[in-house]
């Protein structure tokens, strides 16, 4: 039902649906949408192109936007693998997400595969820009930070 006192710039404002025709887009990584719409993934925080490589997201997950600025405006942040907005993050903001990503999910069962896919880059790039930035690998920080964790539940027992 339309809203009588909806503006026709609100109607341009609002975020795209996610139809059926756009979600199997995505999930074929079909470069037909690219420039046209973004996605993004509420549970990472992330947006992307169409055309992404990324592992696809759960449907309930995705919000579309129609470009890398409104998405930006919403909170999201770019994909490092398919730099949606044109440019890439500067590593070092990247690597502080990382860690903080880790900090919120380090309960969870963690590998490099795992944390690449949630930040949408390769292994081996993630792996290496994370040690040259913070002197040690993602795994030595995951276990660090679970150490950490660890020593502040006995400490709250006491």
């Amino acid at each position: 039902m339309t809203d009588l006192h909806e503006r026709p710039a609100d109607r341009e404002r609002a975020e795209p649906a996610l139809t059926d025709d756009i979600w199997n887009a995505i999930i074929a990584n079909d470069a037909a949408l690219d420039g046209r719409l973004i996605y993004a993934v509420k549970t990472t925080g992330i947006f992307c192109r169409p055309s992404c490589k990324s592992k696809p997201p759960k449907r309930e997950h995705v919000r579309i936007f129609r470009g890398a600025a409104d998405a930006a405006a919403q909170g999201f942040r770019p994909c490092k693998r398919c730099r949606p907005d044109g440019k890439g993050m500067p590593d070092e903001e990247w690597i502080r997400h990382t860690a903080k990503w880790i900090e919120a999910h380090y309960a969870e069962p963690l590998t490099l595969a795992v944390l690449a896919e949630a930040q949408h880059a390769s292994p081996y790039h993630l792996h290496r820009t994370f040690k040259r930035l913070t002197g040690v690998t993602p795994a030595e920080y995951i276990a660090a930070t679970r150490v950490e964790a660890a020593k502040r539940r006995l400490k709250e027992r006491r």
